[in-house]
């Protein structure tokens, strides 16, 4: 199931924000203290205008036969006293609501980068165990958006949006008892615009979450781009292709463009119209109550008390769209990362036999055993067409053949990057589809044409995260792969800095860092995919060398194109258009005078007509082999 970048229209956000929100489960202490601080913030925000109020009905402009209130027996009667008495609680008020404010975020803010920090984990395990398949279809820069961007994402929601969204509500719910128990009419006249108001908050929530959506997609869109082109860079500017990719993200760079500028029309709309509201109720709080101020009805304290109110009756309201853009741009994130968990790893342990235990593979050398074997990468465009061989124990085999005729395809399904849709492969008896992935490349050593280097240190490589290599061990490897002189040339020897993807190392001696980390790991079998294909002569048979050493007592698989490196297989597997032609020797092979033979003519032909300086002959030589490499009718 691949990431799906298209959907616009999808929104769950009970569903979604109910799973979200098991990600604060662990830290519910910190997130229930957060809670009760925002509660007791919230309602010390309502006892300011009550101060108001009581300084001036009662000190500044004094009501007449105005009845007692329960803090009358507190106050003092002079007025001054009086007025620093309230200025002080009030100053007290402001301070506790700042401490509040403070804890509260705080303990969030942990609960929320902790909470983060596992999600990231998990999603970290979970591209762990995806299926090779899985990142053929997705590019990296989309992958790594998941992580980064849009679990940041989240992270803004829990630490600064959700539980600021809930402690608005609580605050208006509290605002609202308390001008209710002031002044019903003119709470009623504070409230009768909240319908409208509604309606266009409603309005801003679906064009939000629209653009928001949006944005999110095409930010997955450039970061995929970018580690494309910056992967790419020496292609991009040895073929001068810098323009055209400037325009081609130039397009994409505009779609991110005009994605975030509806969200920013969205904003420009929705708080012009909150903040007209706003003042459409004041202008009714004080004509309606400088009335009933002037009929004796209310007092002034009463009015001044319902500005400050409504002032932070409407602030919340007017922030609701910062909040909801923190929301949306969740719900966006959450649904690509949630997309991302929910894939599950076809490659996974299938028992044949429904009682059957886990199979445990033994690490002496078993017999192989490819048994009419069909693969295909999509639909039944046949990869492999009933290939069946057998490798001994403790024997070497070479694959070769034309590019496309299935022999990387062979070590993929042998290391179960991939299933095989027909037909079967035993080690020792026991079917692959029995074996855990992990325990079964566990035993294998794989050599690649291209390795890959990762940054640290020589040593780091070596290992790479099995702590039970040690030093020795390292070293020891090294030397049996002629790499150890090399080494200890350098300044910081094992310790010496390894830059990302071996950058600043030759092919060779990353080649042979290669070999030494699978020869470290001490496994039973091994894989050499075109190993030596892009080293130089003198490199390869240093490598041809080791590999004689390494490969010793060991079962290995040898895919080549130069025939030089396979001549001391005890046999070779001859691999055209998905399906084994030949198998034997190499002697036997050339006597055989088949595929095999005129592949083998081909190459030295080419050699030596590269010396001579004959490329048209090199050109028809081709046509013969081709010729003679077709399926006979």
């Amino acid at each position: 199931m691949t990431i799906d970048e298209e959907v616009l229209d999808r929104f769950y956000d009970g569903r979604l924000m109910r799973r979200l929100l098991t990600y604060m489960r662990p830290y519910w202490v910190s997130v229930t203290a957060a809670g009760v601080l925002l509660s007791a913030a919230a309602g010390l925000q309502v006892i300011g205008p009550l101060l108001t109020k009581t300084a001036v009905d009662r000190y500044m402009a004094p009501v007449p036969g105005l009845g007692a209130s329960r803090v009358d027996q507190w106050l003092p009667q002079d007025r001054w006293s009086g007025l620093a008495v309230i200025s002080a609680a009030y100053l007290a008020v402001l301070a506790l609501v700042g401490i509040c404010d403070f804890a509260q975020g705080y303990l969030m803010q942990r609960a929320g980068q902790y909470a983060m920090a596992d999600l990231r984990a998990q999603l970290m395990r979970r591209l762990q165990q995806l299926d090779i398949a899985y990142f053929d279809r997705n590019p990296v820069g989309r992958l790594v958006t998941r992580v980064t961007t849009d679990v940041d994402a989240l992270n803004d929601l829990f630490t600064s949006g959700l539980i600021s969204i809930l402690g608005d509500l609580f605050t208006l719910a509290l605002i609202a008892v308390a001008m209710l128990r002031l002044s019903p009419a003119l709470t009623a006249l504070i409230l009768v615009v909240t319908p409208s108001l509604v309606l266009a908050t409603l309005q801003f929530r679906k064009a939000a979450a629209d653009s928001y959506r949006r944005a999110r997609i095409a930010v997955a869109r450039i970061n995929a781009y970018l580690a494309e082109q910056i992967n790419g860079m020496t292609v991009v500017q040895l073929y001068t292709h810098e323009a055209a990719t400037a325009e081609r993200f130039d397009g994409i760079n505009q779609e991110s463009r005009n994605a975030q500028m509806q969200a920013v029309f969205a904003n420009s709309w929705f708080n012009p119209i909150v903040e007209f509201h706003g003042m459409l109720a004041l202008a009714g709080v004080l004509a309606y109550g400088g009335f009933q101020t002037r009929r004796g009805s209310l007092t002034l304290g009463v009015v001044v008390a319902f500005f400050q109110y409504a002032l932070r009756f409407f602030r919340p309201i007017q922030e609701l769209s910062d909040k909801f853009n923190v929301l949306q741009s969740a719900v966006a994130a959450s649904e690509k990362i949630f997309d991302l968990l929910d894939t599950q790893p076809s490659i996974v342990r299938k028992p044949l036999v429904a009682s059957a235990a886990t199979p445990q593979l033994s690490w002496t050398p078993a017999v192989i055993e490819f048994d009419h074997v069909w693969f295909a990468y999509t639909a039944e465009e046949w990869v492999l067409r009933d290939v069946s061989f057998t490798v001994p124990p403790c024997q070497t085999i070479a694959v070769v053949g034309h590019t496309g005729a299935g022999k990387t395809t062979l070590a993929s399904l042998l290391l179960r990057f991939y299933d095989v849709q027909r037909g079967r492969i035993l080690i020792g008896g026991v079917d692959l589809r029995e074996i855990e992935p992990v325990d079964l490349r566990r035993r294998f050593g794989v050599v690649l044409q291209d390795p890959h280097l990762f940054a640290g240190t020589i040593a780091d490589n070596i290992r790479l995260g099995s702590w039970r290599i040690t030093n020795e061990r390292i070293r020891e490897s090294t030397e049996r792969v002629n790499l150890t002189d090399f080494i200890d040339s350098l300044p910081d020897g094992f310790a010496a800095p390894v830059r990302e993807r071996g950058h600043g190392l030759s092919v060779g001696q990353k080649q042979l860092i290669s070999v030494a980390r699978a020869l470290a790991h001490d496994p039973p079998y091994f894989i050499l995919d075109e190993a030596t294909s892009s080293v130089d002569t003198d490199t390869e048979l240093r490598l041809r060398g080791a590999l004689a050493t390494v490969l010793r007592g060991r079962t290995a698989m040898v895919i080549a194109h130069r025939l030089s490196t396979v001549q001391r297989a005890d046999r070779v597997l001859v691999m055209h258009k998905g399906r084994l032609r030949e198998a034997g020797t190499h002697q036997e092979l050339l006597a055989r005078r088949g595929l095999y033979w005129t592949l083998y003519r081909l190459q030295y032909a080419d050699q030596d007509i590269a010396e001579a300086g004959g490329p048209g002959t090199s050109a028809a030589v081709r046509s013969v082999a081709s010729v003679a490499m077709e399926p006979s009718q």
